[in-house]
């Protein structure tokens, strides 16, 4: 018996005789973590659907209920550099293609509706982040986790962290937060909130449309449909309750400081507690790095951020805490990573600088970007 697709491409009909373009991660079993297999088949798919007169928008979703997409495929990337070291290019090749997906969505020119079901982490927000319309549901839980694994807010992140108002974003990164999707409508990483048994039914709305010819009308015919939807109950946004104490805790420009605030024990706030606890458990590299991006992120274009954070990822994967974080929570699953250097303090110049050297000779991979 032959295995089931890892994306189910779909082109569904409308009324007025043109598709809507659907998209299904399709790996339940992995909560439908991205692998090079899937972004080999989106990529075409969206490269096509962008030059199809009959695509009026395109839909990406996850199968199932549990999660649109638990992140990248990193222990493939760990397995193969435990494997055969740091000269083994799948890193290079995951990352170089993932973020070109990623871009590709930013710069999509018709509607992109991503179905934020679920989980939604790490390589699963930056398919989400780049689209016109994210929508969230009551399940909806998300975060940029990477400072748990020795590694950083990718896929764009060092681009639309940046952007969340204050330092909202930098206090995300630096903490892997889990938010919750009053938390992504109020820092703008969703733009709608709808039930989450109303899937199909927003699917039945759109393809009913009569979908106008330009791509601007057609998002606002997307943008429509989704307001009409009853938006869920939600759970009361954690962020937007703090908000004037986590922009004051992540307030300082010195690394040092900022990292004392951040890991500071909050016990009259569990959930404030848990953020400082994760920090305080991160790799010590990783709070380097995720500081420096979120400052130069604001700075550079998507396209720059893109190239940059290649160079970091594939740089991260010849260094040791990535492997080393990934090995410990998916890997061997002890949950006892030994970070290099071990503490903040103990990260030098030089070992960050390591990380923004390209590791390729020649023309830039994302060049064309």
């Amino acid at each position: 018996m032959s295995e089931s697709p890892v994306v189910l491409l779909e082109e569904r009909a409308t009324a007025d005789g043109r598709v809507l373009a659907i998209a299904t991660l399709n790996s339940e079993r992995s909560l439908n973590s991205l692998s090079l297999d899937m972004i080999t088949v989106l990529l075409p798919a969206l490269q096509r659907w962008a030059e199809d007169d009959r695509v009026v928008a395109v839909f990406l979703q996850g199968a199932g209920d549990k999660a649109f997409c638990a992140g990248g495929d990193v222990r493939r990337i760990c397995l193969a550099v435990r494997e055969n070291g740091i000269d083994d290019p799948y890193a290079q090749e995951f990352f170089t293609q993932e973020y070109k997906l990623d871009y590709l969505i930013h710069v999509f020119p018709k509607p992109v509706i991503v179905w934020g079901q679920g989980i939604v982490m790490g390589g699963g927000i930056g398919l989400m982040s780049g689209a016109s319309h994210r929508i969230v549901t009551e399940t909806s839980r998300l975060a940029m986790p990477e400072i748990t694994i020795g590694l950083y807010p990718d896929v764009g992140g060092s681009y639309f962290l940046a952007r969340v108002k204050n330092r909202l974003g930098l206090f995300i990164g630096m903490t892997g937060v889990h938010l919750n999707a009053a938390d992504a409508l109020h820092i703008g990483l969703a733009d709608h909130a709808v039930a989450s048994a109303r899937r199909e039914a927003v699917l039945g709305s759109l393809c009913a449309e009569p979908w106008a010819t330009e791509a601007q009308a057609c998002s606002r015919q997307v943008s429509a449909v989704l307001a009409r939807e009853q938006q869920p109950e939600l759970k009361l946004s954690e962020i937007a309750a703090r908000e004037a104490l986590l922009n004051a805790r992540a307030g300082s420009d010195d690394l040092a400081v900022l990292y004392a605030a951040l890991t500071a024990p909050a016990p009259d706030d569990a959930w404030l507690d848990r953020t400082a606890a994760s920090l305080a458990k991160g790799s010590p590299t990783s709070a380097v790095l995720i500081h420096r991006q979120w400052q130069r992120g604001s700075h550079m274009t998507l396209a720059d951020v893109f190239r940059e954070e290649l160079t970091l990822s594939v740089q991260c994967a010849r260094h040791p805490d990535f492997i080393e974080g990934v090995r410990a929570l998916l890997v061997d699953k002890d949950n006892a990573p030994h970070w290099q250097p071990a503490v903040l303090a103990e990260v030098s110049e030089s070992w960050i600088a390591g990380h923004y050297a390209e590791p390729w000779s020649g023309a830039h991979p994302l060049a064309a970007l």
